[in-house]
């Protein structure tokens, strides 16, 4: 699934790194310094929301963007709660994440139109 959101977003944006769990997301965001971060809700080690305050709480200033399965109202709005900009399911990567990531930038926020918040 990485390869594949990566492969997406290459056309549009510079892809700088994948990592594999929460914690190397966590370790790659530090020394790359990334404008946004894709983070998926439920990754190993560190799960995204988790991954998503460890980044808060490090100073580091990267957008974030969750990509998910998870339609649970209690994930988006943990999610959302930790300052991210973007909450977009996998069922609709193909035509909201983009978006969702040129929202992030200009400091907007966006979750996919099938979600009600």
């Amino acid at each position: 699934m990485r390869l594949a959101i990566a492969k997406l977003l290459e056309g549009e944006f510079d892809v700088i790194g994948t990592a594999e769990n929460g914690q190397r997301a966590v370790e790659l965001v530090l020394v790359l310094s990334p404008d946004v971060v894709v983070l998926d809700v439920c990754m190993p080690i560190l799960n995204g929301i988790e991954a998503a305050t460890e980044l808060r709480k490090s100073g580091s200033a990267p957008k974030v963007v969750f990509l998910t399965v998870n339609e649970d109202p209690d994930f988006v709005d943990a999610a959302l709660s930790t300052g991210a900009f973007g909450y977009v399911l996998k069922c609709s990567a193909g035509e909201d994440l983009i978006p969702a990531i040129h929202q992030a930038v200009e400091g907007k926020r966006f979750v996919s139109p099938s979600l009600s918040t």
